[in-house]
């Protein structure tokens, strides 16, 4: 009955890994839809975890850097609106059920499996290990299981290539109820809707804008800088002169429009057209520069931006405040992931100081063994005497 009421339970957990600041593509992909599943009370219990034991396992040896950033992580997730009265905000290492939980989970998955999950060969092949891949890091799919499923999270909000770890996640919890009772609950993804938001470009073309290759816009950049970034974008090759007919798709400034503008940006900042497709169709026959297409988007993600900025520079002036929204996010995560670990502690057996009748069973046991013994004991006695 109580796993029944909990399946009825909307339960939602995401987060990211402190390892740089936030940049527009976690806007798009994860951050913006966050605040408005927030905003509209559809979830009983929503969790965002700033996953940094996750990031030592390939920084290990620049330990400051994690540090450093959970901060600037911090500050961007309530910058951007989320809300530690709706949203339970904490940090991964505080919340020490996770890795008991990723050790039960450990002895579930082989490592044959691990090394076939799709978003880790990527991962690796990017980072490039070689023969010195950390254990910790091949086996961040099972660490992603425990946190999934120590809050009973039944939504996971991520991108695209996310997908392998959930499917990961959830043949770690069909194996462990199969083994041990119906415990854990299985999770489904939730994709960005606008497909342009799935995997956003980095300012260079490349196929996903990441910290560590330089191409990003982060939601912290002032005005200034995003325009600069935005001039200096990949467009279409082939679109030489404004007089040529463009290519608008697999072109990162269409593509960037596309997850952010509105039709008010029209009347605000390019009044000449009444929607994103007129101007597309004007770049596709040609007549319209890049130039003022990229000033266009520079304007839109500014206007994004701004209330943005605004709300970090409150937070930015309250730091000691920002800390003590992550404790008190910890500790409350720490107790709801307590009851699964307990949960799983039953389902396994080792709950031993709680399990009464596992105690009064053995204690009659050893009672009967010692009584047993007494009349042996006694018996064998008794035919020594009689001899």
């Amino acid at each position: 009955m109580e796993q029944i009421e909990k399946q009825e339970k909307r339960i939602m957990l995401t987060g990211d890994r402190p390892t740089g600041k936030l940049h527009i593509g976690h806007y798009v992909g994860s951050l913006r839809r966050r605040v408005e599943l927030q905003e509209a009370g559809g979830f009983d219990e929503m969790y965002v975890m700033i996953a940094d034991t996750q990031a030592l396992t390939d920084n290990a040896g620049n330990p400051q850097k994690v540090r450093d950033n959970v901060i600037e992580v911090a500050l961007d997730y309530l910058s951007v609106g989320l809300d530690p009265e709706k949203t339970t905000i904490f940090v991964q290492s505080h919340v020490p059920q996770l890795f008991e939980l990723t050790c039960y989970y450990l002895d579930l998955v082989t490592l044959s499996r691990l090394e076939r999950n799709p978003t880790v060969k990527n991962e690796l092949a990017q980072r490039e290990f070689g023969e010195s891949i950390p254990a910790g890091f091949l086996c961040y799919p099972v660490s992603q299981a425990s946190d999934i499923t120590a809050f009973g999270a039944n939504i996971v909000p991520v991108g695209e290539d996310q997908a392998p770890m959930i499917e990961q996640c959830n043949e770690i919890v069909h194996k462990f109820n199969s083994l041990y009772g119906e415990t854990l609950v299985p999770a489904k993804i939730m994709l960005p809707e606008n497909d342009a938001c799935k995997r956003l470009p980095g300012t260079d073309g490349k196929a996903k804008m990441s910290k560590s290759l330089g191409n990003c816009i982060y939601l912290s950049d002032d005005a200034k800088t995003v325009s600069k970034k935005v001039m200096t974008m990949f467009t279409d090759p082939t679109h030489l002169r404004i007089e040529d007919p463009g290519h608008t798709e697999n072109n990162p400034v269409f593509i960037y429009l596309s997850a952010f503008v509105k039709d008010e940006h029209f009347q605000k900042f390019l009044p000449q057209y009444h929607n994103f497709e007129e101007l597309k169709a004007h770049y596709e026959r040609g007549g319209l520069g890049d130039v003022t297409v990229k000033r266009f988007l520079a304007d839109v993600l500014n206007d994004t931006l701004e209330p943005i900025r605004q709300r970090r520079k409150h937070f930015e002036a309250n730091i000691p405040e920002v800390y003590r929204i992550l404790e008190e996010g910890s500790i409350k995560a720490a107790q709801k992931a307590n009851e699964t670990v307990m949960k799983v502690r039953r389902a396994l057996g080792v709950n031993y100081f709680e399990n009464k009748k596992l105690i009064e069973k053995q204690s009659k046991a050893y009672k009967k063994k010692l009584a047993d013994e007494e009349k042996m004991n006694a018996y064998l006695a008794k035919q020594k005497k009689a001899n």
